[in-house]
């Protein structure tokens, strides 16, 4: 199956767990583990990160242990905050002020969740390949965004 096949089923199922549950937690959790088992080569690190005051805080993720809070601005996630867009990275290491929550992120893809047009929230995914994002990711991913956004806006403060 191409990325685009893969990545039109993983919405229908972020859809169906939209719908299945109201839990904020829950969908998140779903969420990231349909992302991780979608894009089980691609998706090294995959989950989410709920705007707290000026922080980032971790919420339900799929991989190993990650960093548990980001400083707006910081790195790829609060720069993706502060910017209020994607960001498509294809050497982290190339990224300035990159936050290294694990030395095996060579690349990476961090997508807003708007509510009301204020960011709530992140989907951040982390490969340990280069160049493993493009703009097909960050158009599914987005779409996704737009689905998981109202749940994340219940979290955010």
């Amino acid at each position: 199956m191409d990325k685009e096949a893969r990545y039109r089923d993983l919405l229908a199922q972020i859809r169906t767990f939209a719908c299945a549950d109201d839990n904020a937690i829950s969908v998140l959790a779903n969420c990231a583990a349909v992302m991780k088992v979608a894009f089980p080569k691609e998706y090294f690190w995959v989950g989410f990160y709920i705007v707290d005051g000026n922080e980032l805080i971790l919420g339900p993720f799929q991989g190993t242990p990650a960093c548990t809070r980001i400083k707006y601005g910081r790195g790829v996630c609060g720069s993706a905050w502060k910017d209020g867009r994607s960001l498509v990275v294809n050497d982290v290491e190339e990224f300035p002020g990159h936050i290294a929550c694990s030395s095996l992120s060579r690349s990476e893809i961090v997508v807003p969740l708007f509510s009301e047009g204020v960011v709530v929230g992140e989907i951040d995914i982390d490969s340990t390949e280069l160049s493993t994002f493009n703009d097909t990711d960050r158009k599914y991913l987005e779409q996704a965004a737009e689905i998981i956004a109202p749940f994340m806006a219940r979290l955010a403060k």
